[in-house]
């Protein structure tokens, strides 16, 4: 079972090659393993409550029998350490995030409890020859591991450690042997994305990276997402703009609008770099998508604040926004500050930006109601509907298109837009399909 971001997807698909190649059968029901492998999420209340929900359904498999060892991986054992196992007697192992080639042993060994919670003392791991777990036409490639940001907010340094770029040869070498798998999508991933290089001797940077990214023949799609504004470059701009194989699209969390509240999250930038930023993305990738994230109910965020980050959201009109309620996480800087504002504020506040937004997407769906667009086909999802994603329509959290006549997955097909559904567009092929390579 993987559960949090990307990044933690890329880290249950490396553990699950090695099991593989070790000779464990792997993917059974959780009913019908024998061991039960969870790697976590930790990066806030609700996430650390998913992870330990997960981990209590499988110690009570455990406890009935039907499995017989249960490891939990990732940020979880990571942030909470031996702590873990005095709160939940059971467990077998804990396989922190620097020690995911451990999960061999973990799993097929007998030690009990088996620890292993290293530190961040080496470079970004290798992630070639992964167990994927998306479908074969996309892919996750993280350029770097960890965050030296220092958001007030954020407990990703205290648990992965400072940033550790892959060098960009590992880099491209992954990307062609995910091609070669059959990915036409790479959706490019780490912590801060535009931090990529700051840490690297020989002068790579994200700009260059995804200049040569566009070059690798059988490559499609290459998307860029969790990019910092405060490192956000105009050569990567520029190379949003010039490279063809690079989507028009950009997942760019702002976090918030107020001077105030920027200031007290560490970002590194005000009001000013922000507008600035958006101007000139629109400016010079003209059409480009804009996701963002906002964080709701910091410290300090009254009423003003808040009424200022809904103008500015009114007036920017992103394409997709994720709003997130603020959590006093332990041992954050955040959560030691005056003026914490009240849960149920919080909630209400993230419920009037959401329908705010909601406003914004849905009027944004029905303009485009017969415009011409290109889909990467997705499959059929649990509802039995063909759905795909146009350029602008990252996996897993922004919306999708429905297609009115099934296609096979991975091509890429021309489409036009007949309807819209909530977020969905519904669409139907108007032209020959392309392969994707």
């Amino acid at each position: 079972m993987s559960l949090g971001c990307p990044k933690a997807l890329v880290d249950s698909e490396k553990m699950l090659a090695a099991l593989a190649e070790a000779g464990c059968l792997v993917g059974a029901p959780s009913g019908e393993a024998d061991v039960i492998l969870i790697n976590t999420c930790a990066f806030i209340a609700p996430a650390t409550e998913e992870s330990l929900s997960a981990v209590r359904e499988a110690l009570e498999l455990k406890r009935r029998g039907l499995v017989r060892r249960v490891v939990v991986a990732g940020c979880l054992p990571q942030r909470q350490g031996r702590a873990l196992l005095e709160a939940e007697p059971g467990i077998d192992a804990v396989v922190g995030v620097f020690d995911r080639d451990a999960v061999v042993e973990a799993v097929t060994g007998r030690e009990r409890p088996f620890v292993r919670l290293g530190g961040p003392g080496g470079p970004c791991p290798d992630d070639r020859g992964r167990f994927r777990l998306t479908a074969r036409h996309t892919a996750y490639l993280r350029l770097a591991e960890g965050c030296s940001a220092g958001c007030s907010f954020c407990t990703i340094p205290a648990i992965r450690g400072p940033l550790r770029s892959k060098p960009m040869d590992l880099v491209l070498a992954e990307a062609a042997e995910l091609v070669a798998d059959g990915a036409v999508e790479l959706n490019l991933i780490a912590q801060d994305t535009t931090a990529y290089g700051a840490d690297l001797e020989d002068g790579a940077d994200l700009a260059g990276l995804l200049r040569r990214l566009n070059e690798l023949d059988g490559l499609r799609w290459v998307r860029l997402m969790y990019a910092h504004p405060s490192s956000l470059s105009r050569a990567v701009i520029d190379a949003l703009a010039d490279c063809g194989r690079v989507v028009k699209y950009l997942d760019l969390p702002i976090q918030h609008i107020s001077e105030k509240v920027l200031a007290g999250m560490r970002r590194g930038y005000g009001r000013r770099r922000v507008e600035e930023l958006l101007s000139a993305l629109r400016a010079r990738v003209p059409g480009i998508a804009l996701r963002t994230t906002f964080i709701v109910g910091f410290p300090g965020e009254g009423r003003g604040e808040f009424k200022e980050l809904c103008q500015f959201v009114r007036r920017q009109r992103f394409d997709a926004v994720g709003v997130f309620t603020y959590w006093p996480e332990p041992g954050t800087a955040a959560a030691r500050m005056p003026g914490q504002v009240a849960p149920a504020t919080r909630r209400k506040r993230r419920g009037r930006l959401m329908r705010l937004q909601q406003e914004i997407a849905f009027a944004a769906n029905a303009r485009r109601v017969g415009s011409e667009l290109e889909v990467l086909v997705d499959g059929v999802d649990p509802a039995g509907r063909c759905v795909g994603r146009h350029a602008g329509q990252a996996p897993e959290v922004d919306g999708a298109c429905i297609l009115a006549a099934p296609v096979e997955a991975g091509r890429i097909v021309r489409v036009r837009v007949v309807d819209w559904e909530g977020y969905d567009l519904v669409v139907q092929p108007v032209a020959g399909l392309s392969n994707g390579k």
